[in-house]
């Protein structure tokens, strides 16, 4: 069978969201009238989620499942989804229904004027905290400054992509995938629609909300920019020159009154001041060595535990 649209989503422990999602996203890709494939990609659970999946696709062939031989994380979930797609457009969305499924028609059909990507971009967030938001506006600023590609602001993965965008994915073997970058990076045609993203419809989210997010905006500063780099080279010659200039202060002070002695607490200041930026750069440079390890390595960013109504 031609498959026409692949839908891949993302799951770990989402039990309570499981059968409205389908039933919503049955519905809609019903009205697009079209061949589709549904594949969950699961991070083994400790609720039912993986139970009610397949009970699900045992009443539904389009419905496939992937799981993993343990967590590895949303990112390796959505590409392990994508390298496993064999529609001529994919749609990536999560299952907990603050990215309503109907909005899968709109831009299905806005990818039909010539478009390879049309995003979902987020006008308002429903049921975030301000934690959450100021975290998650920070991340965006800091990435579009640093960054050498431009990533859209207020997206998600949630999006629509054609067959050559898709083809191009599965190119990418990076550890630390970041798809909203990968997409940017691919470039080609790009498109948005606007959406109010709704409040989670089975309680908090599975995936930790601040050190994901802050996980997510490293990924796409450290994998799209080596400017921090650059920066702190920039203040490292800035501080050393501020540096000499004090030292060569207190050489003239001591000259003209030997019985003048430096203060011990602006010392101390000093020391600890720069040894944080010293920490602050080690820590900058790590982060790109770490990623530099983990490619050199060249492990698997997953393993497939098993496989649903796959024809392999």
């Amino acid at each position: 069978m031609n498959i026409n649209l692949s839908v891949v989503v993302p799951v770990y422990n989402e039990e309570k969201s499981i059968e409205i999602f389908l039933e919503r996203l049955i519905k809609t890709l019903s009205k697009i009238e079209t061949d589709y494939e549904i594949i969950f990609v699961l991070d083994p659970s400790t609720d039912q989620t993986e139970k009610i999946i397949l009970n699900e696709l045992n009443k539904n062939k389009k419905i496939k499942l992937i799981t993993f031989s343990r967590r590895f994380g949303q990112p390796a979930a959505t590409m392990a989804g994508i390298f496993h797609v064999k529609g001529n457009r994919c749609v990536i969305i999560d299952c907990d229904l603050q990215d309503p499924p109907e909005l899968i028609f709109d831009l299905n059909k806005k990818m039909d004027e010539g478009y390879d990507v049309v995003l979902a971009r987020r006008k308002s967030r429903e049921g975030e905290t301000i934690i959450k938001k100021i975290v998650t506006k920070l991340g965006y600023a800091l990435i579009e400054k640093i960054s050498d590609i431009k990533i859209p602001k207020n997206t998600g993965d949630f999006r629509i992509i054609s067959k050559r965008v898709i083809d191009n994915l599965k190119k990418f073997k990076e550890p630390s995938a970041f798809l909203r970058g990968l997409v940017a990076y691919i470039g080609f045609k790009q498109t948005y629609l606007e959406y109010n993203r709704d409040r989670r419809f089975g309680g908090e989210t599975k995936y930790n909300k601040y050190l994901g997010s802050l996980k997510i905006a490293f990924n796409g500063i450290f994998g799209f920019s080596s400017r921090p780099l650059f920066i702190m080279s920039i203040l490292g010659f800035l501080f050393a020159l501020i540096s000499f200039s004090i030292g060569l202060y207190y050489i003239i002070i001591k000259l003209i009154d030997p019985s003048i002695t430096p203060g011990l607490s602006s010392t101390i200041l000093f020391i600890t001041f720069f040894s944080g930026l010293n920490l602050l750069g080690l820590g900058l440079l790590g982060e790109y060595v770490g990623r530099i390890y983990d490619e050199v390595k060249n492990r698997p960013n997953f393993i497939i535990d098993k496989k649903y109504n796959f024809d392999e």
